[in-house]
């Protein structure tokens, strides 16, 4: 061991990159969530490999920062895998990331994975190091079958539910530490897992403070103008998933309507490839079947440089998601100071007060949830709590830098119980 700690993150599904294109193929929360937590465990002094799959043209590294950068291995061929079969190749990356790493001198202290990809590859390699490793499931394979209906041969078929269920069970048992990231899952992994609650942390995701932030209300009204909002518009932003519930929202429309007579929809839903473009077209039958086809917005992907001013812009924000492992977007849209109204399927709405910070609802119900989206756009006075309070309560409970110094605690007490109380993460000496 040299004289450096490094940590070892791994996110090896998606496109991620320094300035990842969010909205591609399995590149969402995620990775945002890799990044900015990495960047937090730079700033405060640790070295920071973030290693990720290469493929297609990519570069094999990208420097971040003086102590961060994006590391690719090549795995699994050039062309892009999406995450529900990378049970086929993550042999061939542990083997390709080690020998790679002992011909670099690349030396770990720690391993930090996510998702249920990261964390099985995470395990094989600290167990060949002999290091500690902390996982980060992000999303639990039990939960979202549960919330999936449909034929339950073709959902195995497409997702492969079984055998990521046997992985993440053996993941959970072998690991040091797993950090859950809502109480929600925190109960599913002790139940549905059997995972000891001492085994357990629970650290919720972080939002950019700096990023996300409130404006004037002049400003406001310049951006409803120029990004083409209306008065009573309800937004959303994401990948096109089927379980972020689009499809709820666009049922939940007619409610909403007979509430808020000129009330929208402004939908900003997946990026440019053809499988997006065919869900899109669905969801666009789905609003001319129910005659809400006139009332709905498709803006398409918003780049990352635009996320802040679209949250601010909108009158509320709706995270309509049949299942939803955290909810980050709804998280962001109320630091930006939009009143928000969340899906029950997650754990975010139960970390704030219904009516305080913002507002949660069933979206399986559409008549539920429209109604409560129809109530932040018919009474000003809800709407400016929930805009105000609920941005002071997710910039202070949800700041990356908390969230980093939170992490550093599991990752110090793994690494002390690794190595017999000896064996403490320590940061690079200086300079």
């Amino acid at each position: 061991m040299n004289l450096e700690s490094r940590i070892l993150m791994l996110s090896i599904h998606g496109y991620v990159g320094a300035e990842p294109e969010l909205g591609l193929p399995d590149t969402g929360g995620q990775v945002v969530f890799v990044l900015r937590l990495a960047e937090r465990l730079a700033q405060m002094g640790y070295d920071v490999d973030i290693v990720t799959r290469r493929f297609e043209d990519q570069p094999e590294l990208d420097d971040i920062g003086p102590r961060l950068r994006l590391w690719r291995v090549p795995f699994g061929g050039p062309e892009f895998i999406r995450k529900e079969d990378m049970h086929d190749h993550l042999d061939g990356f542990v083997a390709e990331f080690l020998a790679r790493a002992e011909e670099m001198g690349r030396r770990y202290t720690i391993v930090s994975s996510h998702y249920w990809d990261g964390g099985w590859a995470g395990q094989r390699i600290a167990e060949e190091l002999d290091i500690p490793h902390i996982h980060t499931p992000h999303s639990l394979g039990w939960w979202k079958r549960k919330g999936m209906k449909g034929d339950v041969q073709q959902i195995e078929s497409d997702y492969r539910f079984e055998e990521r269920i046997h992985k993440e069970f053996l993941v959970y048992r072998r690991c040091d530490r797993v950090i859950a990231t809502t109480p929600q899952q925190v109960a599913i992994l002790e139940k549905q897992y059997e995972v000891p609650s001492r085994h357990l942390a629970m650290i919720p995701p972080g939002i950019d403070e700096r990023r996300y932030t409130p404006v004037p209300m002049a400003q406001v009204k310049s951006l409803r103008r120029t990004l083409g909002f209306q008065q009573h518009d309800v937004y959303t932003v994401g990948r096109a998933a089927a379980n972020k519930g689009y499809d709820l929202l666009i049922k939940a429309l007619p409610t909403l309507r007979e509430a808020v007579g000129d009330a929208r929809l402004a939908l900003a839903i997946g990026a440019d490839s053809t499988l997006d473009k065919r869900r899109v077209k669905r969801w666009q039958r789905l609003a001319a079947e129910l005659g809400v086809a006139d009332h709905i917005t498709w803006l398409g992907y918003i780049p990352d440089d635009q996320m802040a001013d679209h949250y601010r812009a909108a009158p509320v924000f709706a995270l309509p998601s049949r299942y939803e492992p955290f909810g980050m977007t709804a998280l962001e849209a109320m630091a930006c100071g939009t009143a928000c109204v969340a899906t029950v399927h997650g754990g975010l709405e139960e970390m704030f007060d219904f009516g305080g910070q913002a507002l949660f609802a069933d979206p399986k119900r559409p008549q539920e949830f429209g109604v409560m989206l129809s109530m932040p756009l018919r009474y000003p006075r809800l709407r400016e709590r929930l805009e105000i309070d609920g941005a002071r309560w997710a910039r202070r409970t949800f700041g990356w830098r908390r969230i980093a110094r939170r992490t550093v605690e599991v990752l110090e007490q793994a690494a002390e119980a690794h190595r017999g109380g000896d064996g403490s993460l320590t940061k690079p000496a200086a300079g």
